[in-house]
Parts: structure tokens; C-alpha cells; sequence
């Protein structure tokens, strides 16, 4: 059986030659075949060069040198593109994610019958800022979402080829990983993984809201269902406060005075409108994305060792 362990790289040289070592030292006395793919995101440091340099070491090592940096789910879809292997590993070379864990991966994913085994964090790690801004996310991402994705989830899992296949399959060009992981279905089944904190994120917080809203709108149609009854329960209001108003002017004779009211309901219902239209505009701009049908990476160079050519190209053709 044949094992493809998928990575990105960006800004991964400090312990990149140890994830390699590590990688292996856990794959090595449970697969025959092993292949590692790094794909390196455009990484400002010397990721590329360390990678090539065990590239030349290790011919089990493929190195895909995108045109730039695409972003990290980009970068994954293409490292998993490109695997192999009867199973994939997929996991971030950050050393937070233990790749220690694949016998255990393994062993829940053959005895328990298992298309993907997922890691996730048994306590959402860092302070209480970074606990309270996630655990919200992921109360908005139930709320609004198609799909319940699973709390605290990490990228490191283990997955069958049929799956991978079906994954890869999907052509979105605006995605979350998160919610392809969950819509290509499959039997899934969560491990807990202890996640170190070795390195600083790189996910700031207005990166962070950003990707709320990007997940919101790429992989959720209730946010228009709920602007549509909310419009719909807002004119019900009007014009039950204008028939109201009128019953009091023709009964009573009473009739509003003053422009606080007018002014008010400028400000509420222009707002509302200025909201609706935002909403809109951020699924228009998701639909102009998709409808261009653009390559999500480019490769500039497939690195592998000597007289693999033919299946360079033909992987080649995969990513584009």
C-alpha cells in the first residue's frame, strides 16, 4: 500500500527538515511506498530552497513550486491533486499537528472501516480572546451555514484514495476547505489530536473575519433566505404601523408631529437597504468568481526525481 503525505509551505524553513525526518520515521514501518509532497505557496523564506535540497536527499520527495502564493486551501487542493498514494496523509509541516499521530490514525481508519479519520483539538488553544472569537465563529458558521462543521477542526487526516478522488473533484474556485471536507461526505470519524503552539499564526483577525464571511457566502444559501424574511417581516411591520397610524388619525384625529420618526426611518430602513445590498453584492462577486473559470493555482515547477516525465506531465495537466 502506497501512502502520499500532502503539505504546504510558507515560511516553513525552520523545521521543515525535521518534519521530513519525523514524516518518515512514522511512515516507514507501515507502508512499503511512501511519497511527500510539499507544495510550496510562494513562501517568502528559503522553504523552496530547503525543499529541493531534500528533494536531491530523498527521491520520495516531490516539490510543486506554485506561480505565487495562492493561500493555504488553494495550496492543499493542489498537494492533493497531485498525490498517489492509496492514502493520503495531509497535515501542516509546522510540527503543531504531531505527525507521531499516523499510527493512530491509521489504526482507527483499517479497524473501524473509515473513509477519513480528522483530527481535531480536544480545547481550542490561546487566550481567552482567541476561545471566545472561535467558539463564536463556529456558533455563526451553525447558524448560517448549509453544513455543521465540526468544532476545533485541524488539517491533519488520514484519507482513503476514493475520497481524495471525490474531493478533488470539486471545481469550486472560491472555497473553504472546511466545508469540502464535510460536503464530499464519505464516513468520517473525528481523533483527538494535542495541538502545540510552536510558531505564531499567521490568521490575523481581520484575516480571520474575513474568511467568516467569505465561508458564509461561498457555502451558504440560508443568509438570503433570512434577508428575504426579514425584508418580507419588516414591510409587514410598516404597513401595519402605517394602518395603525391612519385608524388613530381617522378615529382620534391624532396625528404624529415632528420629523424625529422621518428621520429615523431614513436612517433604519437606508441602512437596511445599504445591508441587503452588501449581502447581494458579496454572492454577485463569489458568482463573477466562479463564472471566469480560472486555474486556482498555477504550477511553475514540478520537482521529482530522474524519469518520472511522464507522470510529471500528466500531473501537470491536473492542476492547471
Amino acid at each position: 500500500m502506497k501512502l502520499s503525505i500532502v503539505s504546504t509551505l510558507y515560511r516553513s524553513a525552520p523545521g521543515l527538515a525535521e518534519f521530513h525526518r519525523r514524516c518518515m520515521a512514522a511512515a516507514e514501518p507501515l507502508f512499503g511506498e511512501i511519497e511527500m509532497i510539499l507544495v510550496d505557496d510562494g513562501s517568502p523564506d528559503e522553504s523552496l530552497q530547503l525543499a529541493l535540497a531534500l528533494q536531491a536527499a530523498d527521491p520520495r520527495v516531490v516539490v510543486a513550486e506554485l506561480a505565487r502564493n495562492f493561500g493555504h486551501h488553494k495550496a492543499m487542493m493542489t498537494g492533493l491533486k497531485l498525490a498517489t498514494g492509496d492514502l493520503v496523509f495531509l497535515l501542516d509541516s509546522d510540527l503543531e499537528e504531531p505527525p507521531e499521530a499516523l499510527p493512530a490514525f491509521l489504526q482507527k481508519l483499517m479497524d473501524e472501516g473509515w473513509d477519513v479519520v480528522y483530527g481535531v483539538q480536544p480545547a481550542r488553544r490561546g487566550g481567552w480572546f482567541e476561545r471566545v472569537t472561535g467558539e463564536a465563529f463556529y456558533r455563526l458558521m451553525d447558524a448560517l451555514s448549509d453544513r455543521s462543521i465540526p468544532r476545533n477542526l485541524l488539517t491533519a487526516r488520514l484519507m482513503r484514495r476514493d475520497y481524495v478522488d471525490a474531493l478533488t473533484a470539486h471545481e469550486d474556485r472560491s472555497f473553504q476547505m472546511s466545508d469540502l471536507w464535510v460536503l464530499t461526505g464519505f464516513r468520517q470519524a473525528p481523533m483527538e489530536v494535542a495541538k502545540l503552539s510552536l510558531s505564531p499564526t499567521t490568521y490575523t483577525l481581520s484575516r480571520r473575519i474575513r474568511m467568516a464571511v467569505e465561508h458564509v457566502t461561498t457555502t451558504s444559501t440560508r443568509l438570503l433566505y433570512l434577508v428575504f424574511y426579514s425584508g418580507l417581516a419588516l414591510s409587514g411591520l410598516a404597513i401595519a404601523v402605517a394602518l395603525l397610524l391612519l385608524l388613530r388619525y381617522l378615529t382620534h384625529g391624532v396625528a404624529m408631529a415632528g420629523w424625529t420618526s422621518v428621520f429615523l426611518s431614513v436612517w433604519f430602513f437606508g441602512g437596511l437597504i445599504v445591508l441587503v445590498l452588501g449581502i447581494l453584492g458579496i454572492y454577485i462577486a463569489a458568482l463573477l468568481e466562479e463564472s471566469k473559470r480560472r486555474p486556482y493555482t498555477h504550477l511553475r515547477r514540478l520537482h521529482r526525481a530522474a524519469g518520472a516525465g511522464t507522470e510529471v506531465a500528466a500531473r501537470r495537466e491536473t492542476v492547471r
